[in-house]
């Protein structure tokens, strides 16, 4: 997955992004709404973590006036408890808020519970071949047994799960699982599906390269 948190706080922000890029997750950090801005013009996010107060406007404001044209799910991020800045939060475009301060497994709780919503999904399982694929829960089954997977893996087979028979680039796949500054190369995208090829061998489920092009995911004999 591949969030954008919008957040002033230099500290909060920093902690944010170290704890969310521990199961995997790229994000991009903006201090202002202006940044969130280009954030947005150059790239496609998930999730949208957005702060209320931030020192060029008000997070709600730039919500409401984004939602006719951004579909990104959006939780905001407040100090403020009282009942109507939440009520209000939620009728300016919100799908969910968390108030300042918060515990981290509360965030990637509501996190997991906005992308299922928007997946449609009460859980969102993903039948992969014989296997059985929880991208939020991050865990993945074959025969009723558990597959370990690496968290970096588990982001990528995410990727492919999402675009069953698509064939994906690999600048495509970079955008997804790596922010911009990373230092990522092509190379490394190699590496990291053969290390996937390997945990899902068996399962009726492949990754295909497509020369020239990237990688397809396609179900059935392997």
């Amino acid at each position: 997955m591949r969030y954008l948190l919008v957040e002033d706080n230099r500290e909060l922000a920093d902690a944010v992004v170290n704890r969310l890029a521990l199961d995997g997750h790229a994000v991009d950090h903006a201090a202002s709404l202006a940044e969130a801005q280009e954030w947005l013009a150059v790239a496609s996010y998930d999730l949208i973590l957005l702060d209320v107060m931030l020192p060029d406007g008000d997070g709600r404001a730039f919500l409401e006036k984004s939602r006719a044209h951004l579909e990104t799910p959006v939780i905001v991020l407040t100090a403020r408890s009282q009942v109507s800045d939440r009520v209000g939060a939620l009728d300016q475009g919100a799908d969910d808020y968390i108030t300042k301060p918060f515990d981290f497994s509360e965030l990637e709780a509501r996190c997991r519970a906005v992308l299922r919503r928007r997946g449609g999904s009460a859980r969102n399982q993903i039948a992969l071949g014989a296997a059985l694929f929880d991208p939020l829960a991050g865990t993945l089954s074959h025969g009723g047994t558990a597959v370990e997977l690496r968290n970096r893996e588990i982001r990528l087979l995410e990727v492919f799960a999402r675009h069953p028979g698509q064939i994906l680039s690999k600048a495509q796949i970079m955008d997804r699982l790596f922010v911009q500054d990373a230092g990522i190369t092509e190379n490394a995208i190699e590496v990291y599906v053969g290390r996937l090829r390997r945990r899902i061998e068996g399962m009726g489920v492949r990754i295909e390269t497509v020369r020239g092009l990237g990688y397809r995911m396609e179900t059935g004999a392997t």
